[in-house]
C-alpha cells in the first residue's frame, strides 16, 4: 500500500521517515515533492566502461538556469536528504517535468528500505530545456513492506551508494567486478 499525506507526516515524526529540508507545501496527497539541486555533473569520456571508474565534470547550475540538450546524460542530485525506515520509496518524475521532455532516471527509481542519502537523477531530454537548480523536480511515494526486511541496505555489504553525498554520484557497477579498475589506454 502507499502511504498518504497523513501516514507520511505520522512516520517523519516517528523518525522512519526523514526529508530535509522538508517543505509542507512539497506534501501531495501521497507524495512528497523533491527539487533540482545545485549541482550536475556529465561523463567526459564518449564511451562509457562498465568495468570502469568512469570520469564526471561537474558543476553548479547558474542562477538563470541550464539548458539541457538531447543525446547527453546528466547527472543531478536531490536537493533533500532523505531516509527511509521500514517503507520502500519510489521516485517518480512529477508530470509538469515530463511534459517538458524531461525524464528524471532511466531505471533507478526504486529506493530500498534504510536508504538515507540524497537521490543522484538519470535526467535526459527529449528536447532542449532550460532547468534551474531548486525546481520541483520529482515526487516520493513510499510503500509499506510486507515482512519483515533480514539486512536494511545501510548494512549490506554490497551497498555501493551508502556514502553520504549532495553532489551527483557517477555509477558505481565497476565495483560489482571486484578491484576497482582504471580505463584501458587507447
Amino acid at each position: 500500500m502507499i502511504l498518504s499525506d497523513t501516514k507520511i507526516l505520522a512516520e517523519m515524526r516517528r523518525g522512519r521517515i526523514v526529508i530535509r529540508p522538508f517543505r509542507r507545501a512539497g506534501l501531495g496527497t501521497n507524495s512528497y515533492d523533491v527539487h533540482l539541486g545545485p549541482y550536475l555533473a556529465v561523463y567526459t569520456e564518449g564511451a562509457l566502461d562498465a568495468r570502469a571508474d568512469n570520469p564526471v565534470e561537474e558543476f553548479r547550475i547558474p542562477e538563470g538556469g541550464v539548458v539541457l540538450v538531447p543525446g547527453q546524460l546528466y547527472l543531478g542530485v536531490t536537493e533533500e536528504y532523505t531516509e527511509t525506515h521500514g517503507f520502500v520509496p519510489f521516485l517518480e518524475g512529477k508530470s509538469s517535468v515530463g511534459r517538458l521532455g524531461i525524464d528524471i532516471h532511466s531505471t533507478a527509481g526504486k529506493g530500498d528500505e534504510g536508504f538515507c542519502n540524497y537521490w543522484t537523477l538519470e535526467m535526459s531530454v527529449k528536447l532542449p530545456v532550460r532547468v534551474y537548480a531548486g525546481m520541483p523536480v520529482g515526487q516520493l511515494i513510499y510503500f509499506e513492506i510486507s515482512g519483515p526486511v533480514a539486512r536494511s541496505y545501510g548494512n549490506k555489504p554490497s551497498a555501493k551508494y551508502r556514502t553520504v553525498s549532495r553532489h551527483p554520484t557517477p555509477s558505481r557497477m565497476y565495483l560489482n567486478f571486484g578491484k576497482r579498475p582504471t580505463r584501458p589506454r587507447r
